[in-house]
């Protein structure tokens, strides 16, 4: 009986395994085929949605936000972090920080490969009952037109996933 169980749970792992194979390689594929078509920044009107985790800054978390072109350079935008520890003065109350964001991207003017977008930015908001502040350099580099990954840092950084819309 218990030799039976063990070559059923080897069976499971191995089926498991062989069906993590195929989507491995199927998402691969279809990300390698879209890469001709990435865009990191498309000015006016474009939109991106970004989550990721917060390492430094306020505290230690989750972060989500939305920028929305203005024009070729601008964009104006939203977000939130919300933080598990490593609050700023070691205050509870300062667990969540939403804000405005205006960004300023460089991708034209430094003649940056469309994949790419780097754009220094400003972060103002509410942080608890305070107000909070945040600088940044951020860089963007997209897989296919919709997937991308981004760094953001300054005084209040992350790292993520970035979508375009």
């Amino acid at each position: 009986m218990v030799s039976f169980l063990i070559i059923q749970n080897y069976n499971i792992k191995t089926i498991n395994y062989n069906i993590m194979k195929k989507l491995l390689l199927v998402c691969s594929m279809f990300f390698l085929g879209q890469t001709a078509f990435a865009q990191a920044w498309n000015g006016k009107g474009d939109q991106k949605l970004q989550v990721g985790f917060n390492g430094w800054g306020y505290g230690n978390g989750i972060t989500a936000t939305y920028d929305y072109g203005l024009g070729n350079i601008v964009s104006l935008g939203a977000g939130a972090n919300f933080y598990f520890d490593g609050y700023k003065d070691d205050n509870e109350d300062n667990n969540v920080f939403v804000f405005g964001r205006l960004g300023f991207h460089l991708q034209e003017p430094l003649g940056l490969p469309e994949k790419w977008d780097i754009y220094p930015g400003v972060n103002l908001g509410l942080l608890g009952k305070d107000f909070g502040f945040g600088a940044h350099l951020g860089v963007r580099y997209f897989f296919n037109n919709n997937v991308g990954i981004y760094g953001e840092f300054g005084n209040n950084g992350s790292l993520g996933v970035s979508f375009n819309f």
